[in-house]
């Protein structure tokens, strides 16, 4: 019994030795480090935004806020002689209302209505005082998309079957985030989306790199570790700037049993390709992961060109409720295509169950 009790003893030492000398390591990292992950945060990566012009015969639309503010954005109607459905569109940081235009003429020719709106402090829409923009998803942003689902269900001419939801990067991360509590949106397509938490680790080994000759940290620290650390450097931003940061991971299981459309660049070097799967391995079924060959970020409909234009169109076709596809595209959809030249890697929803799953949460 006597070593019974002093192995105890030895193990239980050695536990606290090493929970005392984490949270040693910890204070260290933190102080040595926040400060440069606060201050990184905070940077602008140098992004070229896509500015469109406006569209002849488009509805102007000013919509307010929960607190008021005044958002500018854009309903273009379908040129078919039926519509099958509406998307909402969330667009990318820093671009305006019409950069939605060249994302949707697909959609536009194919039968839905398409709406696009500014953010707050974005474009022409209000600002807000003490709020200036950046990358990342805030609240602010997610009231926003709750504001404008409120107005198209809303309109005199709403859909009865709910809308679908097409979002480029940080539009498109916001658009999921508010469309978890939310059933009028009924399936998503996005492009280039991102999560504050899982694109933050992954360049935080990198930057250990960069400001420190410690290499053996990259090799030493586990994930969790620098995930502490994030959540540390996000506590204080949040308390520095008011903004709430909500995370994108918690939400995306969900979105189920509506469908999920992920394209990504697959050589995009802000967000890397490894985050969109990371992403996506959060998600379920039924959900695709498209990664576009050569694409950079945001960049997939430059690289991929009428493939992106018909993957969108068909997917959406596919999974609105109400919207009615060919019967020359739904035998190609039903026989297995193979994918285009631009396909690094596909991840296929199960397109038949995804329609079933849709048609019973209805």
């Amino acid at each position: 019994m006597f070593w019974l009790w002093l192995g105890l003893a030895i193990v239980g030492g050695l536990a606290l030795l090493i929970s005392l000398a984490t949270a040693l390591f910890y204070l260290y990292l933190r102080c040595r480090y926040l400060d440069f992950l606060v201050r990184v945060f905070h940077e602008k990566p140098l992004f070229i935004v896509p500015r469109g012009q406006p569209v002849t015969g488009a509805e102007d639309v000013r919509l307010s806020t929960s607190e008021g503010l005044q958002l500018r954005g854009c309903y273009l109607r379908t040129s078919a002689e039926r519509r099958h459905g509406v998307i909402l569109f969330g667009l990318e940081f820093g671009s305006n209302r019409w950069a939605c235009v060249p994302y949707c003429e697909g959609l536009l020719e194919g039968g839905f209505d398409v709406f696009a709106f500014e953010f707050r402090s974005q474009g022409e829409s209000d600002r807000l005082p003490g709020y200036e923009p950046s990358q990342w998803v805030t609240d602010y942003e997610i009231r926003d998309v709750q504001a404008a689902v409120a107005y198209l269900g809303s309109r005199p001419d709403a859909d009865p079957n709910g809308i679908g939801f097409f979002g480029i990067s940080k539009g498109g991360s916001a658009g999921l985030i508010a469309a978890a509590n939310d059933p009028y949106i009924r399936c998503f397509v996005t492009d280039g989306i991102f999560a504050t938490r899982t694109t933050m680790i992954p360049y935080m080994r990198k930057w250990v790199a960069i400001v420190s000759r410690q290499f053996w940290l990259q090799r030493v620290l586990p994930s969790w570790f620098y995930g502490v650390l994030a959540d540390a450097g996000l506590r204080r931003i949040r308390r520095e700037t008011g903004w709430e940061l909500p995370h994108l991971e918690r939400v995306l299981a969900r979105l189920a049993p509506r469908p999920l459309l992920m394209i990504h660049g697959g050589s995009d070097a802000y967000i890397w390709p490894e985050m969109a799967q990371s992403l996506f391995a959060r998600a379920r079924k039924p959900k695709e992961l498209w990664l576009v060959e050569g694409a950079k970020h945001n960049q997939a409909l430059h690289t991929a060109g009428e493939e992106y234009r018909r993957r969108v169109l068909t997917f959406f076709r596919l999974h609105l409720p109400g919207a009615v596809m060919p019967a020359a595209e739904r035998v190609r959809v039903n026989g297995h295509v193979p994918a285009g030249p631009h396909s690094k890697r596909v991840l296929p929803a199960a397109h038949a169950d995804a329609r079933n799953s849709v048609a019973k949460s209805r």
